[in-house]
């Protein structure tokens, strides 16, 4: 007799695709007890769905208002959710670092240690114990002093206080952008102790465990950075700044927007703005008022999202910023890619290309599928479809009002967005062919 055997999973990959379906299947199942709306009844397969799904993918999107339509049991499984949702994509995607190395070469893996100065070549547990160390540090540290100014600056009752605190920064670090009030922090877009702490640690979520780790023990030698390191705290440098100068540019006399803020409050709530598209959904002013070409600007920055290992979704900054230089190489005319006087290994650039024409596949035929079945204009479709598929949870305000098919699409875009990208490339990196033969070489046009 032939006993049954387990499905066993060959890819790393599907282990962590199946962990946040399943993830995502109890946090449905909780949403559904009629313990965890604030009202009669329970919610719907679509609420407690959409709002797992935007929770464990760390994205934001609502198709109800969170802090009314839920309550306080329904808010603690959407907390834990984030949480689970930010330490799992972290904790894998660095783990993933540490698979390839040890699927190479030796002489390939003594080079990989000596470049990124960030993983080791097999210590799992440390990478573990790092991600979740990072996490909680700077989780409490955002806390603290959100609580305190909820507590001191809005006469809050402290355990009201702490739970605000705890909340926000839990959202904020995991770039989800869940909000326990109804305008997102539309009521503090003039107020520095709330936005500030918010946005800082957002861009820490962002920045990814393995550029944390070594700017706590690197910080004062940019020029000892790994190649990773330098990449993604330009790319971010560059992103923030010029985000944050577009919107607070194009949004300076929007009456609707930071029109009627002095100054200062506009310069704090343009830099909020250009961060959050890093993909986190807080938002001090009204998206759906801002001007149409803020949205395209802010699909951009969405679509890049942050860096890889991290909790912000997008194809990521490095993929950027290789694609980049692989352009910048080619209009020089020179043979091989180099960023940082380190030479590009040409299977990082198919694999960027890979990643991004997917990405981009991905947008496109969904967008098209809203155009088609919605009414919508396309500005406000694409910004939709962008923010989901990037996990941002920026919203023009068109979410909750979508018919429920196109409510499951962005369902589905969430999931696909946030562990697509790490899917595929980890199944390009570890996936390797060697051909035994050479095909003859023939040149089409190109142009």
């Amino acid at each position: 007799m032939v006993r049954g055997r387990r499905p066993r999973l060959r890819h790393p990959a599907q282990a962590v695709v199946v962990g946040f379906a399943a993830a995502i299947a109890a946090g449905t199942g909780l949403l559904m007890l009629p313990l965890a709306t604030s009202g009669p009844g329970r919610a719907g397969a679509m609420e407690a769905l959409f709002t797992a799904t935007s929770a464990v993918c760390v994205t934001g999107l609502a198709v109800v208002d969170t802090p009314t339509y839920w309550s306080g049991f329904g808010h603690v499984v959407i907390l834990v959710l984030i949480q689970l949702g930010g330490l799992g994509i972290m904790t894998f995607a660095s783990l993933l670092g540490v698979l390839i190395s040890r699927r190479m070469g030796l002489r390939a893996r003594l080079t990989a240690a000596t470049e990124t100065k960030t993983l080791g070549l097999g210590d799992v547990r440390a990478v573990v114990v790092g991600v979740v160390k990072a996490s909680l540090v700077l989780e409490a540290a955002t806390a603290l002093v959100l609580t305190l100014r909820f507590g001191f600056g809005y006469d809050t009752s402290w355990p009201r206080a702490i739970w605000l605190g705890v909340f926000h920064a839990v959202s904020a670090f995991n770039n989800a952008g869940f909000a326990l009030y109804s305008d997102s922090l539309m009521g503090f877009v003039s107020d520095p102790w709330i936005c500030l702490p918010v946005a800082f640690a957002v861009i820490a979520g962002g920045l990814g465990f393995p550029v944390l780790f070594e700017l706590r023990r690197r910080w004062h030698l940019p020029r000892a950075w790994s190649l990773h390191t330098k990449i993604v705290m330009w790319a971010t440098g560059i992103f923030l700044v010029g985000g944050s100068a577009f919107i607070t540019a194009v949004e300076w006399s929007n009456p609707a927007t930071l029109g009627p803020l002095d100054t200062p409050d506009k310069l704090l709530a343009g830099f909020f703005q250009g961060v959050m598209p890093r993909t986190a959904g807080f938002n001090s002013v009204d998206v759906g008022e801002m001007n149409p070409t803020s949205w395209l600007g802010m699909d951009v920055l969405m679509f890049v999202g942050g860096a890889s290992a991290g909790t912000a979704g997008g194809i990521k900054v490095t993929t950027f910023a290789v694609l980049f230089f692989v352009l910048y190489a080619e209009v020089r005319g020179e043979v091989s890619v180099n960023i940082f006087h380190r030479r590009l290994h040409g299977d990082i650039q198919r694999q960027a290309l890979a990643l991004v024409l997917l990405s981009v596949a991905a947008v496109v035929s969904t967008t098209m599928i809203f155009m088609m079945f919605t009414e919508h204009s396309l500005d406000r479709s694409l910004f939709e479809v962008v923010s989901a598929f990037a996990t941002v949870g920026l919203s023009t305000g068109i979410t909750a009002d979508l018919p429920t098919s196109e409510q499951v699409l962005l369902t589905l875009l969430m999931f696909i967005g946030r562990l697509g990208p790490i899917t595929v490339a980890s199944a390009l990196a570890l996936r390797s062919r060697v051909r035994l033969y050479d095909l003859p070489e023939e040149r089409p046009v190109i142009g």
